[in-house]
């Protein structure tokens, strides 16, 4: 059913507001803090739950109601439901400054737990504390980016603290089990343990051969490239991540 809009005033408070400009017009719908972003990552997923009011408008603020000839003219004849969907997936978040300063101390506080999770000292092998890790990215320089997840922000962290802080970290070590065929094994041993810093066990069985290694995480990606390219060998090996070694702690 195409879009049908009520015309007068709804006023709302409270709210983050997403704005799309669109056919020359300003668009906007009225969400519940912190339910955007959880949107868009995919965690919530019902769209009640997002707007406080399933409507579009030309200001919230204002409580100003797209016409329905402003919207057929800026999303086509489609129905409400999508043109909301595609301000809330294409739109601009506006948020005040003490909203933008708490979403940045978050974002950087998750960074740093992250980081915290996957480094360790080289010279222990234990994690360091996220307060620890969180004065290593002050005096490394690091900035946090907003639109980007904690996680991909956490890695390119790890490199810029390896070369521009005095925090000696490395990534903490894997911990993997891979299983083959016997004959498979026989031709791909040699490689696979070359990946290895260390081998737990190295085991063969009357059709298996299985081997627990100890991995630094870039070598992951490497190992599970050769299972999955190698022409013979495809389905029939498995890389099993068994755990990784460290652990953050909030001190």
């Amino acid at each position: 059913m195409p879009i049908q809009q009520p015309s007068g005033q709804i006023r709302l408070t409270n709210v983050s507001i997403v704005r799309l400009k669109k056919g020359g017009k300003r668009f906007e719908i009225a969400c519940y803090k912190n339910k955007v972003q959880e949107w868009r990552s995919g965690v919530e997923t019902d769209l009640d739950e997002v707007l406080q009011i399933s409507n579009v408008f030309i200001n919230v603020s204002k409580g100003q109601v797209a016409s329905s000839e402003d919207l057929k003219k800026g999303f086509g004849n489609v129905e409400l439901t999508e043109a909301i969907k595609e301000i809330l997936k294409k739109g601009e978040l506006q948020v005040g400054d003490k909203e933008r300063e708490h979403a940045l101390s978050n974002l950087w506080k998750e960074i740093a737990t992250h980081v915290a999770e996957k480094c360790v000292d080289p010279t222990t092998q234990k994690p360091y504390p996220v307060g620890m890790i969180e004065k290593a990215m002050h005096e490394a320089g690091f900035s946090v980016k907003t639109g980007r997840s904690s996680k991909s922000q956490a890695l390119e962290c790890i490199k810029l603290l390896q070369t521009n802080s005095t925090l000696p970290i490395q990534r903490a070590r894997m911990r993997v089990r891979l299983t083959m065929p016997q004959k498979d094994g026989k031709r791909l041993k040699d490689t696979v343990l070359e990946s290895a810093e260390k081998v737990e066990e190295d085991e063969w069985t009357a059709d298996e051969w299985e081997a627990i290694l100890i991995i630094d995480p870039g070598q992951f990606k490497v190992l599970n490239e050769l299972i999955q390219k190698d022409s013979t060998l495809k389905g029939k090996a498995r890389l099993e991540t068994l755990n990784m070694n460290a652990e953050a702690s909030s001190v």
